[in-house]
């Protein structure tokens, strides 16, 4: 098939939607398809344009799929109006190379969400050359945002319901829907979607990297990042911006300073600046703050991990799956996941006992209680790398989505 992914984030971006999206293009490229893709310059996690790229210019890229990176404005520190400009900037940058695939004539077009603001362009060309649309939820931009209350009023106001039409004549207007969870999938029918319209396409994790990592890289790693050895690691690796909620990681940190436990939070985000000045406004010597670490390090960076931080406000375990849970499990690691019990993340640990330690959003008292008890679990957590092997293996998860789309 010929098959054009357009979305904001893509390779070589190291975590989140940018780098499910470059693996899937890799994988789909290497099965025979033909694969374009338009896109912008890595920017995400730090929110700065990476080094060579550049955020005015558009460039065109020649390798597994040919690449094309459009201008957009990027926030230094994101904002509501921030965010949305950007948002908007990326979609009207992008709307002439799409056009321009007119000629090339995709059978089908993956629109990656976010952003929203892009799937106008997308039905346009899919009208203009006979294709068919499939829209990637990764995130619900508009239930993030309510959810957070970033749209004043809430869901009565003004802004909120013309986000909320928006979303649904878009929703309805592209061939099918796919998205990465069960409860997204009940939301995108709850939105009006026709269930044989949706695809369950879950973010997926190489199990084989994560399944046995030697106990010299982690101790290598270990040595290089200047951790000790005698101290229990709590391990938050990700994003770090608003969504997470992470200052309350930081309260727990407070009250847990006399135990022999270091807190490390890997990553960069709009957030981390605040962060800091927390911990340095505490005097808190049991928090580490490091720099995304390569890719190549990411399974011994988990392995090295006592217990992971799977940290979300209220309002947003729905509509978002946090994507580092997949290797999580896969490493077989012990995690605290922040979620309501009715959310995707409260069912799947009520669903497979053991798997992790769900607690209630925004408690410092539940966090740090759900942390004691993860470090009290064995290691190497059967569990939940035996649900990574049956589930997300990647190989599995991207096979069964390019079935389902030849059938939409």
């Amino acid at each position: 098939m010929k098959i054009l992914v357009y979305g904001i984030n893509y390779s070589p971006e190291l975590t989140g939607i940018g780098k499910y999206t470059g693996e899937m293009v890799e994988w789909m490229a290497r099965q025979g398809h033909e694969v374009r893709v338009i896109t912008a310059p890595p920017y995400y996690p730090e929110w700065k344009v990476g080094k060579g790229y550049s955020a005015w210019r558009y460039r065109r890229e020649e390798g597994a799929a040919t690449v094309w990176r459009c201008p957009l404005y990027v926030p230094k520190q994101p904002s509501t109006l921030k965010r949305l400009i950007h948002l908007g900037s990326f979609a009207l940058s992008s709307f002439f190379p799409l056009m321009a695939q007119r000629r090339w004539k995709p059978d089908r077009i993956i629109g990656v969400v976010p952003t929203l603001f892009c799937t106008p362009g997308m039905r346009l060309l899919a009208k203009l050359c006979g294709a068919r649309t499939v829209l990637h939820i990764q995130d619900y931009e508009v239930d993030a945002m309510l959810g957070l209350g970033m749209a004043g009023k809430g869901k009565s106001g003004k802004v909120a319901r013309l986000a909320t039409a928006f979303e649904r004549s878009n929703l309805l207007g592209v061939d099918a829907v796919s998205t990465i969870s069960r409860s997204m999938m009940n939301k995108a029918q709850e939105k009006g979607v026709a269930a044989h319209n949706i695809i369950f396409f879950p973010n997926w994790s190489e199990v084989d990297r994560f399944r046995h990592v030697a106990p010299a890289d982690v101790s290598a790693l270990r040595s290089r990042l200047g951790l000790d050895d005698a101290q229990k690691i709590v391990l938050y690796s990700g994003n770090i911006g608003e969504k997470q909620g992470l200052e309350n990681v930081i309260e727990a940190a407070d009250r847990l300073r006399d135990r022999p436990w270091t807190f490390v939070i890997v990553g960069q985000g709009g957030g981390k600046a605040r962060l800091e000045k927390m911990v340095a406004d505490r005097s808190l010597t049991n928090i580490r703050f490091l720099p995304l670490q390569p890719y190549d390090d990411l399974p011994a960076l988990l392995a090295l991990g006592d217990c992971h931080l799977v940290i979300q406000k209220r309002g947003a375990a729905d509509a978002v799956l946090p994507s580092k849970l997949t290797n999580i499990l896969a490493v077989g690691g012990n995690a605290v996941i922040t979620a309501e019990a009715e959310t995707e993340l409260g069912q799947l640990c009520r669903t497979y006992p053991g798997i992790a330690v769900c607690v209630e959003p925004e408690v410092v008292d539940a966090l740090v209680t759900g942390i004691e008890q993860a470090l009290l679990m064995p290691e190497n957590n059967t569990v939940a790398r035996d649900y990574a092997e049956r589930t997300l293996e990647k190989e599995n998860v991207l096979s069964q989505f390019i079935s389902d789309i030849r059938d939409h």
